[in-house]
């Protein structure tokens, strides 16, 4: 028996299959295992160690929750700049004009062959020597800075290959009603190309939330991974259980912005499919009403 994408394991396939995911499961548990045993041969697994973060509200109200705000600013301004930013380039780049797709490719290759933590410590330098930016937003700003290049060429990249994976027939369409270049961007291959991109586009804007981590490693940006050392130092040197917390914090915020993004796709493409009714011949017929659209045949007519 085959299926239209690969052929259907036979019983010895099968079996095999059953005794790789038993391997494996066992192999998981085992791992899980050391870690835990390895954690608590450490005592990293007393109750004393997690304690502060379901009894004492200070953990939350003095470290957790202002890093998580910070982080949340500075992922939000990062975006808000490079989203635009980002499509701005990637049309640039497939300007008709030489001189608008070369400087446009200049920037786009700059920022995106420099890592974004050098990006970040050339821009606190640059606030530090250039501008009167106190030092306790100089960070935010240096961290924004850095996210914002290195993302917006990032973005611009997948905007222009979001706008080429379309059918050239589209372009070809809007040129033969008569739409100019700038109508054709806007119109048509845009809104089209904007499903097809959003996969990439959250997948850049989950990295922007994780990299403002770097803010606080290097810059002493108060996000929320930099909560971690004054609240293990301040309960009783708690890293892991710190750490974890925060982690967990990452991982429920980004799939809360993945969620978004996947039910603003599913809407989208819902969007497109609910609009351009084909409407039927007999509909036609009922709209063109004798004497108004169109003339009914005479009898010589209908014996022709």
């Amino acid at each position: 028996m085959t299926s239209v994408l690969y052929d259907v394991p036979g019983p010895r396939a099968r079996r095999r299959n059953v005794l790789f995911t038993i391997v494996f499961l066992v192999a998981l548990a085992a791992l899980v295992w050391w870690v835990l045993r390895s954690l608590a041969d450490k005592n990293q697994l007393e109750w004393v160690k997690w304690e502060p973060f379901f009894t004492d509200g200070r953990s939350w109200t003095t470290y957790i929750l202002p890093g998580l705000k910070n982080t949340i600013i500075a992922a939000a301004l990062a975006m808000v700049i490079a989203l635009p930013l980002g499509a701005l380039f990637g049309i640039a780049r497939l300007s008709d004009h030489g001189w608008v797709r070369g400087a446009a490719g200049t920037v786009v290759e700059f920022f995106r062959a420099i890592p974004v933590l050098i990006l970040m410590l050339f821009a606190n330098a640059a606030y530090s020597e250039f501008t009167d930016i106190s030092p306790d937003n100089r960070p935010l700003y240096a961290v924004v800075t850095g996210l914002v290049l290195y993302n917006a060429s990032v973005l611009a990249e997948v905007v222009r290959a979001g706008i080429l994976s379309l059918p050239a027939g589209q372009t070809d369409a809007a040129k033969a009603v008569g739409m100019r270049k700038g109508q054709t961007m806007r119109y048509v291959l845009l809104p089209q190309s904007v499903t097809a991109m959003l996969p990439a586009l959250v997948s850049q804007l989950v990295v922007i939330v994780k990299d403002t981590a770097l803010g606080g490693a290097l810059l002493g940006f108060s996000e929320l991974l930099a909560s971690v050392r004054p609240m293990s130092a301040n309960y009783g040197a708690n890293t892991i259980a710190s750490f974890t917390v925060v982690a967990v914090i990452f991982v429920l915020l980004n799939f809360a912005l993945t969620t978004f993004a996947g039910w603003l796709e599913l809407r989208l493409r819902r969007g497109r499919k609910s609009t351009g009714a084909v409407v039927g011949a007999e509909a036609v017929a009922d709209l063109a009403t004798p004497g108004e659209h169109m003339t009914p045949p005479g009898p010589d007519q209908r014996k022709s």
